[in-house]
């Protein structure tokens, strides 16, 4: 699988220690940035874009975008085509996300939640299978919207 990860200033370490995990862990990982070099402050709308425009395009599986709160990262992430960025926070809005509404994109708050709990949300999203069934057809309705608004 191969996943792509970005974040703002706020997110760096964050990003940098899920970077890492997924490495060690034997993904594809796809840097989008911002480097742990950097200091100086960047607006999320222009990492959030990257990401997002590459799992739409299809050249990654998934992405895990990183802000202070991680609600900046995922508004800008859904207005690609194809994305289903989901704001989690604990262990249910992570298995939700991916049970009933199939996300490809995770976004993360730096400054909301323990990076190493982070870490434990990031293995619990990447090993949660989407349930199908009933939620197809809200799948397909969410499709379809993309559809008549995207051209």
């Amino acid at each position: 699988m191969k996943i792509g990860v970005a974040s703002d200033h706020a997110g760096v370490e964050l990003k940098q220690m899920v970077y890492d995990f997924l490495c060690v862990a034997d993904y594809e990982v796809v840097d989008y940035g911002v480097s742990i070099e950097s200091t100086q402050s960047v607006d999320y709308p222009d990492y959030a874009a990257l990401l997002a425009r590459d799992l739409s395009e299809g050249k990654i599986d998934r992405g895990i975008a990183i802000c202070g709160t991680g609600i900046g990262m995922c508004i800008v992430a859904n207005k690609f085509p194809k994305v289903r960025a989901a704001n989690v926070w604990d262990e249910f809005t992570t298995r939700m996300s991916r049970v009933h509404n199939d996300t490809n994109i995770m976004c993360l708050g730096a400054r909301a939640v323990n990076h190493h709990r982070a870490i434990s949300l990031i293995q619990l999203w990447l090993s949660t299978e989407y349930e199908g069934g009933r939620h197809d057809e809200r799948l397909r309705k969410i499709a379809q919207i993309e559809k008549q608004n995207f051209k």
